[in-house]
């Protein structure tokens, strides 16, 4: 049985998913990833998923997201796990940035969750 290839979109990102992803990537996040759910979930349109290797990383990444989009008046409705750092969550009610510990994001799977979510091309 041969495995079907990973669908991929050449969607155009909303500004803000552009910020958040470039924000991440200025603090060194690994593994970018953003998923097109707005097909498939309702309650949100876009995932952005990365890792930090560390708890200091980790949160430098979500401080990073956070200032860079609050410069263009966004603010996250809510924020999950910071204190912890293993998977900090930023909800901006059209997208939700993950950022994840490796350890935790290989547990969790959100990619393998949500398989049936497009994966969003990204230019290196």
């Amino acid at each position: 049985m041969v495995k079907a290839e990973k669908r991929r979109s050449t969607t155009r990102l909303p500004k803000q998913i552009s910020v958040a992803i470039e924000a991440a990537d200025d603090k060194q996040a690994r593994d970018l990833v953003v998923l097109d759910l707005s097909k498939a979930a309702g309650f949100t349109d876009y995932f952005v998923i990365c890792s930090g290797t560390n708890p200091r990383q980790i949160r430098a990444i979500a401080d990073a997201v956070m200032e860079a989009l609050a410069e263009d008046g966004g603010k996250p409705a809510h924020v999950e796990g910071y204190e912890r750092s293993e998977w900090i969550l930023l909800d901006y009610f059209d997208f939700i940035v993950h950022i994840f510990a490796p350890e935790t994001r290989a547990f969790y799977g959100l990619e393998r969750l949500w398989g049936a979510a497009e994966q969003v091309g990204l230019n290196a």
